[in-house]
């Protein structure tokens, strides 16, 4: 088609998208959602046949309009906090979905790589972990508890003390993209090779059911989270060194908010996370397979099915 007669074909929606967004025309959050991907569709095809052109600039100035505006409406039949996790984060996942698949890519990948590293490597476990902790770790395995480590301290010691780390990790995944994405990828990358050589280094020695047991009762969400939160930086370096037809500033602008209100979603999970850390992992291998095995498959799919799964959900819900 060309692009007089895309204008021609779509001018009269553009303008009542105006009248939308500039207040003229009342409408709902749903209805503006609506609107939102119907301009969005719009701007993908213009973007294709017609990259170069005023149609484009026009378009994406309408989409980061309303874009804004659906988020900066209240919603009176329904608590703004229900709305953020319900519509508006699965939202934005599903709208920088590439993101979440490029650092799941590295996570798998960085892991592999631990594990692989950690085989042919004796020496790594002690480079990456410390000799002290290496140390400890060797003697609770003799002692037939090769978890002992989170049996330290109080119950809510623990707990929020781990928390705290865990959060802090997750700020640094997130805000360390500011420097066009290395430096999440370097925070993550650190954090898989560490998880693939902590891994191995239990199945070497023979536990690594029992490790299992008892890392993933809370590790379930808390990697899961920091991958997530590292899509986040990803997204926030991408606004940076792709700014596309906006200014550097303003793509900044959008890509932080973005990727801020993703990355608020996961503080509930790494809190969770915590909070098993502290309080069940300890009796990890007190208790039955079973039960072990619960949590952990429970956990998963309770994070896989919010950011992986119910995006989609909503993102279909909303399409025209």
């Amino acid at each position: 088609m060309r692009e007089v007669a895309f204008i021609k074909q779509n001018k009269q929606k553009w303008l009542d998208f105006e009248q939308a967004i500039f207040g003229k025309t009342k409408k709902n959050p749903d209805e503006m959602a609506s609107l939102y991907i119907h301009l969005v569709n719009d701007l993908s095809y213009a973007q294709t046949y017609y990259p170069k052109s005023k149609t484009v600039v026009y378009l994406n100035y309408l989409a980061s309009q309303i874009y804004q505006k659906i988020y900066k409406t209240k919603r009176e039949e329904q608590n703004r906090l229900v709305y953020f996790f319900s519509v508006e984060v699965p939202l934005l996942v599903y709208q920088y979905r590439r993101y979440l698949i490029y650092a799941f890519i590295l996570f798998f990948t960085t892991v592999a790589m631990g594990v692989l590293s950690a085989k042919y490597d004796d020496g790594l476990a002690r480079l990456i972990m410390g000799d002290g902790y290496v140390n400890m770790t060797l003697e609770n395995i003799e002692k037939g508890d090769p978890v002992a480590v989170y049996k330290s301290g109080s119950n809510w010691g623990g707990f929020i003390a781990i928390t705290l780390n865990n959060l802090f990790v997750g700020v640094r995944c997130f805000i360390y993209g500011i420097f066009g994405g290395i430096g999440t990828f370097l925070v993550l990358f650190q954090n898989c090779m560490m998880l693939g050589t902590f891994q191995y280094f239990f199945y070497q020695h023979g536990v690594f059911w029992e490790s299992v047991r008892g890392i993933w009762i809370h590790g379930s969400m808390e990697i899961f989270a920091i991958v997530i939160e590292s899509a986040c930086g990803f997204i926030l370096g991408a606004s940076i060194l792709f700014p596309r037809t906006f200014s550097r500033l303003n793509s900044f602008k959008i890509g932080f908010k973005d990727s801020l209100k993703i990355f608020l979603s996961t503080i509930p999970f790494t809190i969770a996370a915590g909070f098993l850390e502290g309080f069940v992992t300890r009796y990890a291998l007190q208790m039955p397979n079973w039960l072990n095995v619960f949590i952990i498959l429970g956990t998963l799919s309770l994070i896989s099915f919010y950011f992986l799964i119910f995006p989609f959900i909503v993102h279909k819900k909303l399409k025209p």
